[in-house]
C-alpha cells in the first residue's frame, strides 16, 4: 500500500508508505536495525552488501551507519529479462551499488521504531533531504508483526522521481530480514 503524497507547499516533498506483514516478533525485527544493522546484510545479502558504524554506538540516537546495498534490479518480467539480456549480452537484472551515510534520528525501543536520515550518498544526488522511519508493531489477535516503512523526502527537482523503487526495495529487505529471523529460532 504504497502511496506518494507530495504536500500542497511544494511537489518536490513527498511522503511514501507501506506495510509488510511478517512472523517475527515486532522486537526481534526491530533489534535488526537498531541493535545489529550490520547482520542485515546476512539477512538479505542480495540487497544489502555491509553496513558499518562509522560513529557512536548501534541503535543510538546521533551514531553515523554507512550502508552499501544493491538497488534498481527489476524483479518483475524476470524471465523476460533473462531471454532479452541473454539474447544481447547484458544482465538487466543486476542493480547498482549504491551507498548511503546515515544518522540516526530516533529510537524507541518500547514502539520498536528507529528513525534514520540521509546524509550523504547516493541519495543525494536526487533528495535535499531523506528521512526513513521503520516502525514495526505486534499484530492484533495472533503471532507475528507488521512492518511500517515510512520515507519522507524532498526531491532536488520536478524531473526525480518518488523514491517507489526504493520502498519495493524495503518490502523485499524486510522478508528477506523476517525469513533470517525465524530460521534463527
Amino acid at each position: 500500500m504504497a502511496e506518494a503524497a507530495p504536500t500542497e507547499a511544494s511537489s518536490l516533498v513527498g511522503k511514501l508508505e507501506t506495510e509488510v506483514e511478517i512472523k517475527a516478533s515486532a522486537g526481534k525485527f526491530h533489534h535488526m536495525f537498531a541493535g545489529r544493522p550490520h547482520h542485515v546484510s546476512k539477512a538479505s545479502p542480495g540487497n544489502i552488501q555491509g553496513c558499518d558504524l562509522h560513529e557512536g554506538d548501534w541503535g543510538k540516537v546521533g551514531s553515523i551507519v554507512y550502508w552499501n546495498y544493491i538497488h534498481g534490479k527489476s524483479t518483475s518480467y524476470t524471465f523476460f529479462l533473462i531471454i532479452i539480456g541473454f539474447l544481447l549480452n547484458r544482465n538487466f537484472l543486476n542493480g547498482e551499488a549504491k551507498v548511503a551515510k546515515e544518522r540516526i534520528e530516533a529510537v524507541e525501543p518500547e514502539k520498536n521504531l528507529i528513525t534514520f536520515r540521509v546524509i550523504e550518498g547516493d541519495l543525494m544526488k536526487e533528495y535535499k533531504s531523506f528521512l526513513l522511519t521503520i516502525q514495526v508493531t505486534p499484530k492484533h489477535g495472533g503471532p507475528g508483526s507488521i512492518v511500517h516503512w515510512h520515507l519522507e523526502y524532498e526531491k532536488i527537482s520536478e524531473e526525480v522521481a518518488h523514491p517507489e523503487t526504493l520502498l519495493q526495495f524495503c518490502v523485499e529487505v524486510s522478508k528477506e530480514i523476517d525469513e533470517h529471523l525465524l530460521s534463527e529460532e
